[in-house]
Parts: structure tokens; C-alpha cells; sequence
């Protein structure tokens, strides 16, 4: 049943990795591998993940880069990303238990949407502030993206949202830098 690519940016992360992917272990079962972006970390990062993936049977392939920007470490595992869904989430945030279980059934019983919003923890400074909803949106794709240019809907949070490979498509997040592989190389 293996049908989510996580993808995790992250730079100099080795204090919060650990406990992000223990947060997406109990949806193990769903998530057919785990993109780290290991991008320029100096801390150990990347050998922190492997060791708490190994310990918890997470399905993880670290990506090193030099983007030195979350939108191109976002891009760089974005272009290797393999199953149907991709699920982004930072890697000082916590997974809501069962958000992937809820957002995949909900893309199940509705097979035409390619994008399924649900809630996020709102953190700052490593502190849980409060459950966000999301609200405003509609079925009809204009209709968001017209309330949205209006500022009547906000953007959707990272860690919220399951978005089929169909409609990233060749879409990709804003980056400081060109996304090349010379720019941002290196496979893990």
C-alpha cells in the first residue's frame, strides 16, 4: 500500500530531525520512501536521519546538496520522487499522527483531486501553539485560486498537504538558486 514520497529539506537540522521522522513513523506502512535533502549541513544531519530511520524502519534516501535554500532542496527531491503522492514537511516539524492515513483516504474517495489539504500544528521557536484548520476552500480549482489572489484563503502549510506527482507535474518551489545539478549535486 505503499503510495507517499516525503520530502524533507534540511540544513543544519541534526537537534530536530530525529523527532520529525519519528513523527511519520506510524505511518510507516503508507510511505514508500523518505527524500532528505541533506543541504551543505555542517552538524551531522544527514547521519542523525540514517540512524533514526534505521531505528524506526523509515524508508529513507538522503539527497546531499548545496542549494542552501529550502525551495531547492524541495526541487531537488521533487525531481526524484517516485510514488503517486508527495507530502512535504520541514525538518523541525512534527507530523500530526494519522494526517497521511486521513489525507489518503480522502484522495481514495475522491479520485479526481489531485491535491488534499488537511490541518497542521502551528510551532514557533519548537513550541506547539495551536491546531490549524484549513477553510475557504472550494471544490472548483478557479474558485481557490481566484480567493486566494483575493487574500481571502491563505496558502496551504507545509506538513498539510498531499499533492499527487499529476499536478506537480514540472511545477517547482521558488529557489535563490537555479536548480541544476551542478548548482545543487550530489546523490546520496
Amino acid at each position: 500500500m505503499r503510495a507517499i514520497s516525503v520530502v524533507i529539506p534540511a540544513c543544519n537540522a541534526a537537534a530536530t530531525i530525529a523527532a520529525t521522522l519519528a513523527s511519520l513513523r506510524s505511518e510507516a506502512e503508507i510511505i514508500g520512501e523518505i527524500l532528505l535533502v541533506d543541504d551543505a549541513s555542517t552538524d551531522g544531519t544527514a547521519t542523525i536521519a540514517r540512524e533514526a530511520a534505521a531505528q524506526l524502519s523509515l524508508p529513507l534516501r538522503v539527497l546531499s546538496a548545496k542549494c542552501r535554500d529550502a525551495g531547492g532542496a524541495r526541487n531537488l527531491a521533487l525531481a526524484e520522487a517516485v510514488y503517486s503522492w508527495v507530502y512535504l514537511i520541514d525538518a523541525d516539524d512534527l507530523h500530526l499522527r494519522g494526517g497521511l492515513r486521513a489525507l489518503l483516504r480522502k484522495a481514495r474517495e475522491q479520485p479526481e483531486a489531485d491535491m488534499i489539504v488537511g490541518a497542521y500544528r502551528r510551532r514557533v521557536n519548537g513550541q506547539d501553539r495551536q491546531i490549524k484548520m484549513p477553510n475557504g476552500y472550494q471544490a472548483a480549482c478557479l474558485a481557490n485560486a481566484s480567493a486566494y489572489v483575493k487574500g481571502d484563503i491563505r496558502s496551504v502549510a507545509v506538513g498539510s498537504v498531499l499533492a499527487s506527482r499529476t499536478l506537480i507535474g514540472e511545477t517547482r518551489f521558488p529557489s535563490e538558486w537555479p536548480m541544476t545539478r551542478t548548482r545543487c549535486s550530489g546523490h546520496g
